[in-house]
């Protein structure tokens, strides 16, 4: 990663190490039309469309943007249905990447979660990890299992300072395993924790707890969806690894791991996923799901145009200064909505700033979804789409009840490759607008709740008229201006 410092040393920003050659036109609507078309969505900005957002902050998946070597790798692509090349070339650059080698392709990941579920768990079984995702959680439930989160403390405290906030608590992982001897069908470690902020977990944490695994005859299978930024600050965060290269970290880290997958639509920069393993016994188990559920075993459910750009996406992977964008573009928002006062996960982690909805309405109850709230109310104040992590992203327990989310986060992701500095400085002013003006700020009701993953297609309403109080005083303070 190249260091560069600006002559003037106040004016340090984060710098682009690559150029924009192609374009997407953006649209921002005044501040009627959000107000009308975030209600027309059901206050799910899930449900909102492409072309009523400004700054489309909702996810890294599926969105980042493509380097020309993958756009250009994407011509060579090999269609046959059996005995594909492009396969072949996907193979080898798992093997050179994560020095794994063999892969069982899948659509994308949650479909490589839902094999591996299938494969490993039964009614009665646990799986601990460190922290869930949403879709992993709903697959291994679905069979009947059961999850466990055993993140250490400092995970869950929105303003620890940690670096490496997404580790395991190691004692909560031995009395663990020492209480549910024959019930664990595998152990999960997800890096760059989706859901307590994109935090990372250390290298010395995950072969520690990769050594447990094997010690005690349990599969050990890591979600590299978002290692790319953990990979990063494993380098510039543990000394142990400063000085190694990227390549020889991630070989050994996937070295360590009886199973990794990914999204591709995250790790890679394109759109597909992968289940990868040295352990052919493994994959031999995994194996006859993905005829069954995704396509056969050369492409998975994948478009091979895809899988070419996976493949060059992965390399890129590798290269700090395309790995060193978005984190460096998040710790840029972080410090300047830190500066603000306004209430985000630190230290910044990956995939995006994380607000706090806790501490924007200390006095908002959960059954009101405060993550939810704020979501609507950064796309009424800028056109900004973000997405809700906390209750709303929960499911029921079984008897109906609510299970509260341990943090109420607003995630402003930051997708790869794409926002220029100026947007970033623009979501950082409409964020301190909205904190400046959370007192108009009430929660939201469910008016149609699917039973699973509600999140994606539920429907709210707001509690009271707070949206026409918060549009009366954006037009105040802005007048005329979108």
């Amino acid at each position: 990663m190249s260091t560069v410092k600006f002559y003037r040393p106040e004016h340090q920003v984060p710098l682009e190490m690559h150029k924009v050659r192609i374009v997407q036109k953006l649209y921002l609507r005044d501040v009627d039309e959000r107000l009308r078309l975030i209600n027309e969505a059901g206050n799910n900005t899930f449900l909102l469309q492409n072309k009523d957002i400004y700054m489309d902050m909702l996810t890294d998946s599926g969105v980042n943007a493509m380097s020309d070597n993958q756009q250009a790798a994407m011509f060579q692509a090999d269609d046959s249905y059996a005995g594909s090349e492009t396969c072949n070339r996907l193979r080898r650059a798992i093997q050179d990447v994560l020095g794994l080698n063999d892969f069982l392709p899948a659509h994308q990941g949650r479909a490589c979660e839902n094999i591996l579920a299938e494969a490993f768990c039964k009614k009665g079984d646990v799986v601990p990890m460190n922290f869930h995702f949403t879709t992993t959680k709903a697959h291994i439930t679905r069979l009947g299992a059961k999850v466990v989160e055993l993140v250490a403390a400092k995970g869950l405290q929105a303003d620890s300072i940690d670096p490496f906030k997404g580790d395991f608590d190691i004692p909560r992982l031995k009395q663990f395993i020492a209480e549910n001897k024959g019930r664990i069908s595998f152990l999960r470690i997800e890096t760059g924790t989706n859901l307590i902020g994109g935090q990372p977990i250390s290298m010395a944490n995950m072969l520690e707890v990769a050594k447990i695994c094997r010690e005690n005859g349990i599969i050990s299978v890591m979600d590299a969806s978002l290692l790319q930024d953990n990979l990063y600050f494993i380098k510039t965060r543990e000394e142990a690894y400063k000085n190694k290269d990227t390549k020889e970290i991630m070989h050994e880290l996937c070295a360590a791991m009886d199973i990794t997958y990914f999204s591709a639509r995250k790790l890679g920069f394109a759109r597909g996923g992968c289940i990868c393993s040295n352990n052919q016994d493994l994959l031999l188990r995994m194996k006859e799901f993905v005829p069954l559920y995704e396509g056969f075993l050369t492409y998975g459910g994948m478009e091979v145009r895809s899988m070419e750009a996976i493949a060059v996406g992965l390399y890129e992977t590798l290269d700090m200064e395309y790995i060193s964008q978005g984190p460096l573009f998040i710790e840029h928002l972080v410090r300047e909505l830190d500066e603000y006062g306004v209430p985000v996960v630190k230290p910044a982690g990956g995939l995006g700033a994380h607000l706090n909805a806790s501490a924007f309405f200390p006095d908002m109850p959960h059954s009101q979804y405060p993550a939810g709230a704020l979501a609507v109310a950064m796309y009424i104040a800028g056109g900004i789409r973000g997405m809700e992590r906390g209750t709303i992203s929960e499911q029921r327990e079984p008897d109906g009840t609510e299970r509260y989310a341990e943090l109420e986060l607003l995630r402003l992701a930051v997708p790869r490759r794409v926002f220029t500095l100026s947007q970033i400085e623009y979501v950082a002013d409409r964020v301190k607008w909205v904190w400046d003006n959370r007192q108009l700020i009430k929660g939201l009701r469910f008016v149609e709740e699917p039973k699973v993953l509600r999140f994606f297609f539920g429907r709210l309403a707001p509690v009271d008229d707070w949206q026409e109080k918060l549009v009366a005083k954006f037009k105040a303070d802005f007048g005329d201006s979108l």
